[in-house]
């Protein structure tokens, strides 16, 4: 449990490191953009209540895809074979920003600790 605490707590420390470069903030947008625009489709298309359509558009684009919904009209088959390739490549992209921010933030804390010990501020144990 303690893990998982502390891999949301960097997790949301990248997340709030990527909020000050426009090209995180365009992925963000992007992101939240593709997830509405699958839940609107998906309730009005394919009649499903607003938080199984979101449901369904975020394991569709994590390519879990339990299998427990699926689009039923032609339409919504269409809609969902350009919606997987638009949308993965736009959460992958995401998921790479908030993974390069995170592993940089480690980068930051080791480099910081290393200057503290040779100014002889600390020990490295």
């Amino acid at each position: 449990m303690i893990s998982f605490l502390i891999t949301l707590q960097r997790m949301l420390r990248a997340i709030i490191r990527g909020l000050k470069e426009p090209e995180f903030q365009v992925l963000l947008t992007l992101t939240i953009l593709t997830l509405i625009s699958g839940t609107i489709f998906y309730s009005t298309v394919e009649n499903l209540r607003i938080l199984d359509a979101l449901y369904f558009s975020v394991t569709t684009l994590s390519t879990v895809g339990y299998g427990d919904f699926s689009p039923q009209t032609d339409f919504g088959k269409v809609f969902t074979i350009v919606y997987i390739f638009a949308g993965i490549g736009i959460i992958v992209a995401f998921v790479t920003k908030i993974y390069e921010y995170t592993q940089q933030g480690r980068i930051d804390v080791k480099q910081k600790k290393k200057e503290k010990i040779n100014r002889g501020d600390g020990s490295p144990g």
